[in-house]
């Protein structure tokens, strides 16, 4: 099978395949840009890709204007650092080249442009993003270069609060990218771990999407093929970084875990968040390395769900496994052993266990998170 390529419109118009990055400076002049600025992470702001897609604006008049100061977990500093860029260039429109960070943050500038509240006011509680004056929200074009967050088709963006290293999800209807451009091409050239770690961050979204107890069918069906096309391709696009059949997989299948975790998300969440924004860790990664000790956390409850996720992917052994399957993919990845192993301290687990109470993804965990269990988890997850 070759890298498939089509066009999307769901739940964002999405043009897929290799190659479709040249048609960058099309797309933004489609959705109103004259003078995009590009919003991309430090660490891709050097590489061809980027340097290719500042070439396509500048040949179609667009301008090369980039701002590069996104870091892995990006602040409220960045999004004004970014501002600042924006406002001095007089620019109409962002595109969001990069990793979920690169994503969220180049959306957090779209939407802070001219708000009167602040970037917090605006978290993703009940009606909250009704405070924000939408006529003021720039377009977004997203260009993810990984496969993993799937905010290039979401509605909403994490900010880490660096005063209280708390990880916010703010949201508004307007923060879906009026074009997403999916091109594998542009993953060919990840590192290994984060083509690991994005790839798990993909299977994490669609497996608490599919366990989460809240009413979503439509969502529960996207999580469940979405779970398959990981289980299937991540391992390619990890060994074979140039098999664009796999990257472009692996892409679908980060996508479709963002939309289906309109259905919820849960406690891998709800640890990794926290220990991300105190550790500065990978978040893909840290949720590989949560997971297991969440699904054995959660077996009571979800064990005739994956039951079944297992019988559809052909994993002989029910729930266990289910388990021994993400287990080995773990190992094949090179995905630290536990959170000892990536480097998190131990002592600070009277933090992250309130921290993780109030992650909004708490709520969602099949099993009820308490202060006494969440602490069990969370020592389980040091090894």
């Amino acid at each position: 099978m070759t890298a498939p390529k089509a066009n999307w419109a769901y739940p964002t118009l999405v043009k897929f395949g290799a190659g479709r990055i040249a048609e960058l400076a099309d797309l933004c002049r489609a959705a109103g840009m004259s003078r995009p600025l590009l919003v991309t992470d430090r660490g891709l702001a050097d590489l061809p890709i980027t340097a290719r897609a500042l070439d396509i604006l500048d040949a179609g008049g667009l301008g090369r204007a980039v701002f590069p100061g996104v870091d892995p977990n990006p602040t409220e500093a960045n999004m004004e650092a970014g501002l600042k860029v924006y406002r001095a260039g007089g620019h109409d429109g962002v595109v969001a080249f990069g990793g979920g960070s690169a994503l969220d943050l180049g959306k957090m500038i779209a939407l802070m442009i001219d708000q009167k509240v602040a970037v917090w006011d605006l978290e993703d509680v009940g009606d909250w993003w009704t405070r924000a004056n939408a006529d003021t929200i720039a377009p977004i074009v997203a260009v993810p270069t990984t496969a993993g967050t799937g905010s290039e088709v979401g509605r909403a963006g994490v900010l880490t609060n660096s005063a209280t290293h708390t990880k916010k999800i703010i949201f508004h209807p307007r923060l879906m990218p009026s074009v997403t451009i999916c091109d594998p091409e542009l993953t060919v050239g990840m590192p290994k771990a984060i083509t690991a770690g994005t790839g798990m961050d993909a299977l994490a979204h669609c497996l608490e999407a599919y366990c989460t107890t809240y009413y979503h069918p439509m969502s529960e069906g996207i999580a469940l093929e979405g779970m398959r096309l990981v289980l299937e391709n991540l391992s390619r696009a990890y060994h074979t970084p140039d098999d664009l059949e796999a990257r472009a997989q692996m892409m679908s299948a980060a996508a479709m875990g963002a939309v289906a975790f309109q259905k919820g998300l849960g406690g891998i969440h709800a640890l990794s968040h926290p220990i991300g924004a105190v550790f500065n860790t990978h978040h893909g990664t840290t949720n590989a390395v949560v997971m297991p000790w969440v699904l054995d956390f959660n077996r009571e409850v979800i064990e005739d769900k994956i039951t079944r996720v297992a019988a559809y992917l052909g994993i002989a052994g029910g729930f266990d496994g289910f388990r021994a399957r993400i287990m080995e993919l773990r190992a094949e990845l090179g995905i630290p052993a536990d959170l000892t192993a990536l480097g998190v301290d131990a002592g600070r687990i009277d933090d992250l266990v309130p921290m993780a109470l109030a992650d909004p993804t708490a709520g969602a965990n099949p099993r009820k998170m308490t202060e006494e269990n969440t602490r069990a988890l969370l020592e389980a997850c040091f090894g």
